[in-house]
């Protein structure tokens, strides 16, 4: 009887091996379609909006810079002005691999660390005519910089808010054997009117996406194809 009960506990651990080995995600879906490189998915100029040259905003905390290069496998950062003289900085982070050990860096903890308020944070839809964004918007500052940030995450090309969902969403990606990919896409504008910033923080998102093909609006804001028309 001892022996049975001994063969029955050798084969539920087994089989419970086997189930970890098969749940364990092993395949990197960033690596089923094209590289991403960001400098060329995201134009110069669109719309209203160009570049403005050799504009990208330096990384002045080092752990902060050593910690970017851990986790993302590209970043861009750029500074776009429209005719009438308002300016926007957007920042893309994407990281081929996310995981619990490696995971998007988010503005509510980078923005403190580098010396900036956390004064208000609310969550956001952002309506274009693709689809709706599920967005986050901080209010910071830093001495008499005034910097309201809209941003939103992506994991596998899908839309992620919150700890709870991100969470789900990679468990969902590790029962099929994926580690999905992940995006942090940031648009900021220094301005003390904070409700006006968000609109024209919006207004630059809904120029960007018509500029952007349907691949690169699923993988920079999880817009699906033929969504929202």
């Amino acid at each position: 009887m001892r022996m049975r009960a001994q063969l029955i506990l050798l084969v539920l651990m087994i089989a419970s091996s086997c189930m970890a080995y098969a749940f364990h995600p092993r395949h990197k879906i960033a690596d089923l379609g094209p590289k991403v490189v960001l400098a060329e998915m995201v134009p110069q100029q669109f719309g209203d909006w160009k570049e403005l040259p050799q504009s990208g905003g330096q990384i002045v905390n080092p752990q902060q810079s050593e910690l970017i290069h851990r986790i993302y496998t590209e970043t861009l950062s750029r500074v776009y002005v429209n005719g009438r003289g308002d300016s926007v900085m957007l920042t893309i982070a994407y990281g081929a691999s996310q995981s619990d050990s490696v995971a998007l860096h988010y503005p509510e903890i980078c923005y403190p660390a580098q010396g900036f308020t956390l004064n208000n944070q609310e969550l956001a839809t952002l309506t274009t005519p693709y689809g709706d964004i599920a967005v986050k918007r901080l209010a910071t500052r830093l001495g008499s910089r005034a910097e309201p940030i809209t941003y939103w995450a992506t994991l596998g090309n899908q839309v992620v808010r919150g700890a709870w969902q991100t969470k789900l969403t990679q468990m969902r990606f590790g029962f099929h054997g994926q580690i999905p990919d992940g995006l942090l896409f940031r648009v900021s504008s220094i301005s003390p009117d904070t409700a006006a910033a968000y609109t024209l923080q919006e207004n630059f998102v809904r120029d960007l996406l018509p500029a952007l093909s349907a691949s690169n609006r699923l993988k920079l804001a999880g817009l699906q194809p033929g969504a929202g028309r």
